[in-house]
Parts: C-alpha cells; structure tokens; sequence
C-alpha cells in the first residue's frame, strides 16, 4: 500500500478498506483563498514535497503488535536514557527505513521524534535518507521548532554528504512563514541558490505566501520580477496568491496589473482567481466591479461555488445592500449551491442590522434544520436582542432553543437578555424559569464567557424575587454573581430587604457584613428594614448593633426609629443601652421623645447609674431639651434614692439651673429623714451661697441633729445662717465640710 508523507502508522483490518493517508504539506497551489474567507481548500498532491513512497506491510489484527508501533509507546511513557535505548534495540535488530519512517511519523511528540532520529544516526543504526530527513523536517515545522528543523537541513544533511532538495526548503520556508518570521524566510529561500538547489514555481509560491502574509508587498514585487528573469514561468496559483497579497495589503492597482499580466501570458483564471478578485474588489467597497466579475465567471463557464456565494452576500451587506443579498441567497438556494456556516454567519448579522426580523428568523430555521452550526457564535446574541427589540419575546427564546439544538454553548448574556425582557414585559413566570436553568447548570460559572448578564438583567430579577418570598433563590443568584466579580449595591440592599421581610435578619446582617467587608454601599432602607425585623422577632440588642451600622456608615435614622430601639431595648431591661441610643439621637439633633428621655434618665438615676444620667442630662441642656428636673428630683426623694437627688442638686446648682423652690425643701427633707445631716448641711450651704437664705421648715430638726452628733460648729454655723447673722459660711471651710459630708 503507498504511504504518504504525513500518514500515521498503518494498521490492516480485514473488515475495513485500506486507509489512504492525507497530504501532510498544507500550502495549496491550485486553490488559494481569498484573504478574508476561513475556509481553507486543499492542495493537489503534485504540489506537496513527499518522500519516495514505501511498501509497509499489513498484518491481521490478531498477531502480535508491530514494532514501530511499540517503540512509540515505549518513547511516550519513558524518559529517554540509555536503558530506553537499549530496550530499542533488543526489539529491532536492524532498522530499515521503513521503519524509521514509521516510528517519526507515529511519535506522539516533535522532542520524541528528533530523539530518535538523532539517537539511530549516531548510534551508527541507521544513516537518514531523504525520505526520513524530509519527515523529521516536516514534524519539526509544524510544531514552530524551527532552529531543529533549519539545523538538520543546513548543517546535518550536508555534513553526511545528503543530497539536500528543494522540497525539504520548501517546508522549511513555509514552516517560517507560518510563524510570520519574515527575515529568515527570506535567508532561506536565498540559502537555496548558495547551495545550488533550483528554486521553482513550487519554492517561489511558498516564498509569495510567506511573505506576503506579513504585507512584504514590494518584496512580492522585487522576487516576482527576479523570477521572470530567472525564466521560472509563473502559474495560476502564483497569480492567486499576488493578487490575493495586493489585497490583503490594500494594493488595488497593483492587483490590477498583475491580473492583466496574468491574462496576457494567456493564464485563464479560475474559480480561486475570481474570488479573490470579487473579495478583494468588496473591499474597497467597489460592489459594481465585484458583481461584473462574478457575472464574467459565469460567462466563462466558470460555476461559482459557496465561496464566491459567500464573498457577494459579504460585500453586499457591507454596503447595505440587503435586498441584493436576499436575492442572491435566493439564487444560491436555486443552483443546487449546499449553503455552510460561512453562509449563515454572513446572513444573520446582516439581516439583524437591516431590521429584517422575519427574514432572520426563516434564515435561522433553516440553519437549524440543516444542523449547520455557525463559525460566530456571537451571532445569536444580536438574534436575541434584535427580536426582543422587536417585541417577540417568544421568538427571541427560540433562539436559545435553536442553540441547544446546535449544541452550541449558552452563555450567561443570552440568558441576561430574555430573563431582561421577560422582567420589563412583566412576564415574570418565564423569566424564573430561564432563572432557574441559568442557576442549575451554573452557566455564569463557565469559564472564557463571551456575554456576562448586565446590571439590568439580574437587578430586577432579584428584586422581584425578593419581593415575592423567593430571596433564597436570589442569595443563590447574586452569589454566582460574586464568583464573577459582581458587587453590585442595588443586588445586595434587595437581599437585605428580601430577608428583613421574610423575617430572617441574620441572613440579611451577613449580607451587610459582606457589603462592609468589600466596601459595597449600603442603603438606609436596608438598615431600617433589618432593625424593624429584629425588633420584631425581640432582639433589640442586634436591632441597636445594625442602627450602630446605620449611623457608622454615614445614614441618619428617622426620628420613630430611634424611638423604636429605644422603647425596646427600655422595656427589655436595658437601659443602659437604651441610654445610648438616646445619646446618639440627641447627638444628630434629634429634639423629640421626651417623654420616653425622661423615663430612661429617671431608670438610670434610680438603677444607681447617676454619672451617666447627668452626663445625659447635660448633653441634653446643651442641645437646647431641658429635661423634667423638678420632676425627677421628686421621684428620687420618694423612691428614696438620696444620693442620686443629692448629685442631681449638687449639678443642677452647679449649672445656675432654676427650680421650684419647694424641690430644695423636698430633697433636704429626703436627706434630714434618711440620716444623711452632714449631706444636708452642706446642701443648704450651697442654697444659701446661689440662692440666698431659704426658710427651710425642718432646719431646726438638722440643727438639732447636727449638735447630737457631735457635729457643733456645723449646727452653730447653720443657726446664725437662720438667723441672718450670716448668709453662708466661710467658703473654704465649707468646702471642706461639704467635701467631708460626700
């Protein structure tokens, strides 16, 4: 059986035809493509450089396995050391070239191959012939190894005396233009006449492609005129390729002279030919000249193929041409002309930019009857927004149908579009649906995504979720969203929401921690709710953390929050926090609540806590709130709590504060009949010093108690005061008596 230069290792089943191996050489010089046209046409075989063709023979499948074939799996499970080596040779006693052959060709790497080609050459195995020299180069090329591949065909080859040829330069050439390594493409195809190796149409049509790839179009020029004066006469495939350079360079006139050389050398174009011309026409937007070329083909009995089908519908979208398009899509359809993906990729962008939504819509049923799945994906994403656009909701969701049917991989966008749409159109059933897909097979979650679902996607999902008793299913959304790198607040305060109305603040609270921790905003509705919701379940104490929460991140509270948390944290016993909170009211200026200011001031006087109650009562006068003093000082004389109506008098005095005069004979009463005569000796003291004397009734019973205490200058003091023999006592000794009284 033949073998060819690129075939794999064969292997006879006698129940399958004889396998015919493909060309391993992938420049064509028949058919070159137009420039901007993916669809590659292969080469004739008379254009690849192979080797001599060798008989291997065939064996049934039930014997053993070959040697070639267990040499390459040895190579592919084992490093390389003498020991690899030496099991080679114990399987193959003498290397033909057949076999070597074999071996490069079913190694299953380039640094496998070369190891063995170099190892059966020095090890003095086997001496390289051209076939298994031009191999080992065409391996390398094809894997960018090119140093390997350019040492063994300058400086190993010539070194054994091997007759090097010009198809191994040809692969070589090629292998560098394919790697866009111009500089040395051309020191090779120069290396070529150094060494005295005839460079023919087949070596300057690889050399016009290399270099021409990378838009060396005067150096196109330069070779092309030095091939006519060489006497290499050019071909078609030379022409395809200059005329398809020109264009891809943007040299019009150019391409022109060289089409007109190309027909007076008596050349006659091809199907190849008149597709780049049309391509390369098309673009430079010249549609009236592409169109009389493709009718020229046609006159020439030349049948168009999908290409040139594929390369009008290109150029007559780009100029807006719908209508001619259509009509030539007709016309392709009528001719028998199998359309192909190209086809389709052509089509729909084009439609979907003309407003053609119907059109669209048949060209895509078609598609998918033929099961033809297009090379841009990116198309069903304009299908799907261009039909939403258009109102056709359910049509754009057959879009996503037609995908899964061409097994083409959805992509959150796509998604993100309808569920938008559904959402906007209040169709929200079907948007939880395309939700619930969307969450199931973690589509957002897919690595290399072309289309990430936008803001206006997924915000009104999770809101109506939200809303409607699901925010489970919206945590589990927004939190695939995260993995993306989504941080966005509206998603986020809706959750906060949704969990507060569903009565679970703790959920809602990790979410706000969450925001805190990646410095996403937080909204005062979302605080307000969260505090309510605890206040609701009887947690003031977290209710008060989350309104910490609140005011840190620079919201202020409504006036009947504040009286929430406070009348709850009140009536749960906490007063001291409750405390707090009034403090932070009165701090944002908030003048309001009174009543319940003064039941917590009044609870902190009496709990003991007297310090703090002042420090309240003074930040309260301050503010422009005077509290209920008379009223307070009251309740503390009949409460009994003397020591807190003594500092609350001492302080009220201190500030110059006006009571009822009634109150000063209230608390020294509570101070007389609770013992505490030096307590009250220096309170009148200091009435007398603010007030002037006072006609306190019971100042006889404290003179009197004074003096059985033992207390006699005290008693004589306040008798003369009574008597007015003096308004008060020396100041620095009743600064002492009052300081030995407290």
């Amino acid at each position: 059986m033949p073998l060819l230069s690129n075939s794999k290792l064969l292997r006879w089943k006698p129940s399958l035809p004889p396998f015919i191996p493909k060309p391993s050489f992938p420049f064509s010089t028949s058919n070159a493509q137009p420039l901007s046209e993916p669809e590659p046409e292969p080469l004739p075989p008379q254009t690849q450089p192979q080797p001599t063709q060798r008989t291997v023979s065939t064996r049934p499948q039930n014997q053993q396995e070959n040697p070639e074939s267990i040499i390459c799996r040895m190579m592919a499970n084992r490093a390389w050391t003498t020991r690899l080596q030496n099991s080679i040779r114990s399987i193959v006693p003498r290397f033909d070239p057949s076999l070597v052959f074999n071996v490069l060709d079913g190694a299953k790497s380039p640094d496998h191959a070369l190891q063995f080609y170099r190892w059966v050459e020095r090890a003095g195995l086997f001496t390289h012939d051209r076939d298994t020299t031009l191999k080992m180069i065409q391996i390398l090329g094809s894997y960018s190894k090119l140093n390997h591949a350019r040492c063994i065909l300058l400086e190993d080859a010539p070194k054994r005396g091997a007759v090097v040829d010009e198809d191994m330069f040809v692969v070589l050439i090629d292998s560098y233009g394919r790697s866009g390594i111009v500089q040395e493409t051309v020191k090779i195809f120069q290396k070529m006449k150094e060494l005295g190796v005839e460079r023919t149409v087949k070596s300057y049509d690889t050399f016009f492609k290399a270099i021409l790839k990378r838009g060396r179009y005067m150096m196109a020029k330069r070779y092309y005129n030095l091939m006519l004066r060489e006497g290499v006469e050019p071909t078609r495939n030379t022409y395809n390729i200059l005329l398809w350079g020109m264009f891809l360079s943007m040299k019009l006139d150019t391409a022109v002279r060289l089409y007109g050389d190309m027909k007076n050398r008596g050349i006659v174009p091809d199907v190849v030919t008149y597709n780049t011309l049309i391509n390369g026409y098309h673009r430079f937007k010249k549609v009236e000249e592409a169109e009389k070329l493709f009718v020229e083909m046609k006159g020439n009995d030349i049948l168009p193929d999908v290409i040139s089908y594929n390369t009008m519908l290109k150029g007559y979208f780009a100029v807006g041409q719908v209508d001619d398009a259509l009509k030539l899509y007709e016309e392709l359809k009528g001719v028998g002309i199998k359309s192909n993906a190209i086809t389709f990729t052509t089509l729909l962008p084009g439609l979907c930019d003309a407003g053609k939504i119907a059109e669209a819509q048949n060209v895509l049923g078609e598609m998918v009857e033929k099961y033809i799945a297009p090379k841009d994906n990116t198309i069903f994403m304009k299908l799907i927004t261009c039909q939403c656009n258009a109102g056709d909701l359910d049509a754009a969701a057959g879009v996503l149908k037609a995908m899964i049917r061409l097994r083409i991989p959805t992509e959150a966008g796509h998604y993100g579009i309808l569920i938008e749409n559904f959402c906007k159109a209040d169709i929200y059933d079907k948007a939880v649906k395309l939700l619930d897909k969307l969450i199931e097979k973690n589509i957002i979650l897919r690595p290399k995504s072309t289309f990430e679902i936008e803001a206006s996607a997924y915000n009104p999902m999770i809101q109506y979720l939200c809303d409607n008793g699901q925010t489970v299913k919206a945590e589990t959304f927004l939190r695939q969203l995260m993995k993306k790198g989504v941080l966005d607040s509206v998603a986020f305060n809706n959750l906060i929401r949704g969990h507060s109305k569903e009565g679970n603040p703790d959920s809602a609270l990790e979410i706000l921690t969450i925001m805190g921790r990646r410095e996403v905003p937080r909204d005062a509705d979302s605080y307000k709710l969260l505090i309510e919701c605890y206040l609701r379940k009887g947690e003031p104490a977290d209710a008060k953390t989350a309104l910490d929460g609140m005011l840190e991140n620079g919201h202020i509270p409504e006036s009947s929050l504040y009286r929430s948390v406070m009348e709850s944290l009140f009536e749960d016993g906490r007063v001291q926090t409750s405390s707090r909170v009034m403090k932070s009211m009165v701090e944002k200026g908030v003048k309001e609540h009174m009543d319940l200011v003064s039941k917590i001031l009044e609870a902190l006087l009496i709990r003991g806590h007297v310090e703090e109650a002042i420090g309240r009562i003074d930040l309260l006068m301050h503010s422009g709130c005077e509290p209920d003093i008379d009223r307070l000082l009251s309740v503390l004389c009949e409460k009994k709590k003397t020591i807190a109506a003594l500092k609350l008098l001492d302080f009220v005095l201190e500030r110059d504060h006006v009571l009822d005069v009634s109150m000063y004979d209230k608390v020294l009463d509570a101070l007389v009949a609770a013992g505490k005569t030096l307590n009250a000796y220096s309170m009148v003291c200091k009435i007398v010093e603010k007030r002037g004397a006072t006609d306190w009734s019971s100042r006889y019973e404290l003179i009197q108690s004074l003096n059985q205490e033992g207390n006699t200058k005290q008693a004589d003091v306040l008798s003369r005061m009574m008597k007015g023999k003096t308004q008060s006592p020396p100041k620095r000794e009743g600064k002492k008596q009052a300081s030995a009284a407290i």
